[in-house]
């Protein structure tokens, strides 16, 4: 396993292929900086004796301690701990921990690659190809980041109807030794600070759209790529340091007629894996999500009782109500993340077919009680920050700024009208407000909502997947019994 130095010392050595505002950027640009102190904190946790238990596991490959974040969950129990990992590596920051795409694509690939590779017409072995990739992205404790959502062009057209082809990414090429791709990925988060970038379908595919089904993995600083990247930093400060310099970056991924060799190669041309391949990533990390999202939820709550206790009501009714509605969002979401573990089996929901073996025997999440965490958990975000409204009032919005609380000639007059609980320092009120402005109100807090609410597919997408996966049928048998009705007529 690597250590943080290990970790940032690998980035400055990589090839220069990130363009931000107008100019090619080192990956140790200090607007990276913040994203690579969250990154980091993934490689402290697999060393921290207090924590190791919970941030490493054992290779089924070659037996070695990992860090569990390059993982294939072996039973429910690896999927307990993911989901435990995730949030008690979010509690650190009150944020994403940014490191779940890259385990979530590579359990969805390890599905994958190995049915796709049975095929008769399957143009290399994908799935030995992904076990030569897996073991040194465990040995080199590599951090990966996943490249699914494409552009999508004109969006009620498939991907072989757009005008223009490269709306999503596709093969253009097939050579003796690899494949062509040309295409951009969007919104991918950490692939700025990644060592590797796996790629994977967007969507259910058809016939005629077998160019489209393809999944690969290539390194983040290669050749055939450019990434232009968008920061989410917040405000640096001067005098009132944080606990923790928060960041995240997201890339436009561009693959500019891309080589790709086929020993990287995990899947190419077969489509009803294709779908597949974006069921079970979008599945995987939306199981993340129960870990995560409760976990910005214990620091929305924290953020709410504090800013109660500051301003004296923490006793009313009012408060205690909005405060029990994050409290059960929040463990809602964890609980049904827990029964998708705990329900888990190596098996995908195939429609007609109900729930089929898939995959080399690794554990994948229950569907239904997945997309619920998530789906719960996603459409809270704004109504989180309207609780946060309603509890903080309109202090945040037009605090002073730093300079000005500190500057001699206002700083006892702002110190002394900003105070609104004698039993509480005013430095802290202070830092505690400027945090809360962070979260809520920062530039980077509506990037945060937004993500948060689409990340892990649209709590549409969720609901589709709900209730073409539920079991309908035998809920209207449950009322027929009971009404008296006549039975559902079997099926011949």
């Amino acid at each position: 396993m690597r250590t943080r130095a290990q970790y940032i010392e690998r980035l400055g050595k990589m090839n220069r292929n990130l363009y931000s505002n107008g100019q090619m950027i080192d990956r140790l640009d200090e607007r990276q900086e913040g994203a690579i102190n969250v990154m980091s904190l993934t490689f402290d946790a697999a060393w921290d004796p207090a924590s190791m238990d919970l941030c490493t596991a054992k290779s089924h490959l070659t037996g070695k301690t990992i860090n569990r974040f390059n993982h294939i969950h072996q039973n429910a129990q690896d999927l307990h701990k993911k989901q435990d990992m995730t949030r008690f590596m979010c509690n650190k920051v009150g944020q994403c921990i940014q490191r779940c795409m890259g385990i979530d694509a590579a359990n969805a690939i390890n599905a994958v690659s190995y049915e796709a590779q049975k095929s008769p017409k399957a143009k290399t072995t994908y799935h030995k190809n992904w076990l030569k990739w897996l073991e040194r992205f465990q040995n080199e404790d590599l951090v990966a980041s996943c490249a699914q959502t494409d552009v999508k062009g004109e969006r009620l057209k498939r991907p072989a109807e757009q005008t223009d082809p490269d709306m999503y990414v596709h093969v253009v090429e097939e050579r003796s030794d690899g494949i062509i791709v040309r295409g951009c990925k969007v919104h991918i988060s950490e692939a700025s600070i990644s060592d590797e970038i796996l790629v994977v379908p967007n969507r259910a595919l058809q016939k005629g759209e077998e160019a489209y089904a393809v999944a690969f993995a290539i390194p983040s600083d290669y050749e055939g790529i450019k990434q232009v990247v968008h920061f989410h930093n917040y405000r640096k400060r001067d005098t009132y340091d944080r606990g923790i310099e928060y960041g995240y970056t997201d890339s436009y991924i561009f693959f500019d007629d891309c080589f790709v060799p086929w020993e990287r190669v995990f899947l190419c041309g077969e489509i009803q894996h294709g779908g597949l391949a974006a069921l079970l990533f979008a599945l995987f990390h939306r199981h993340s999500y129960s870990g995560c999202k409760p976990a910005m939820l214990d620091y929305v709550i924290g953020m709410g009782a504090l800013a109660a206790e500051i301003n004296g009501i923490e006793k009313t009714p009012h408060v205690r109500e909005l405060l029990s509605k994050l409290i059960m969002t929040g463990e809602l979401g964890y609980a049904a993340g827990y029964t998708a573990s705990a329900l888990a089996k190596p098996e995908v929901y195939m429609p007609g077919l109900g729930h089929v073996p898939y995959g080399p025997g690794s554990y994948i999440p229950n569907s239904i009680y997945a997309n619920v965490g998530r789906c719960l958990s996603g459409e809270a975000v704004f109504h989180e920050q309207e609780i946060l409204c309603n509890i903080a009032g309109g202090m945040p919005a037009t605090f002073p700024y730093e300079n000005d609380l500190t500057n001699p000639e206002t700083k006892h007059l702002l110190e002394k009208y900003l105070n609104r609980n004698p039993k509480i320092p005013i430095e802290e009120q202070i830092k505690f407000w400027m945090n809360f402005i962070d979260f809520g109100l920062s530039g980077s807090a509506g990037s945060t909502l937004y993500g948060a609410y689409h990340g892990g597919g649209s709590p549409i997408m969720e609901q589709i997947a709900i209730t073409s996966q539920y079991d309908m049928e035998s809920k209207k048998d449950i009322v027929r019994a009971i009404a008296g009705m006549k039975p559902r007529a079997k099926k011949k």
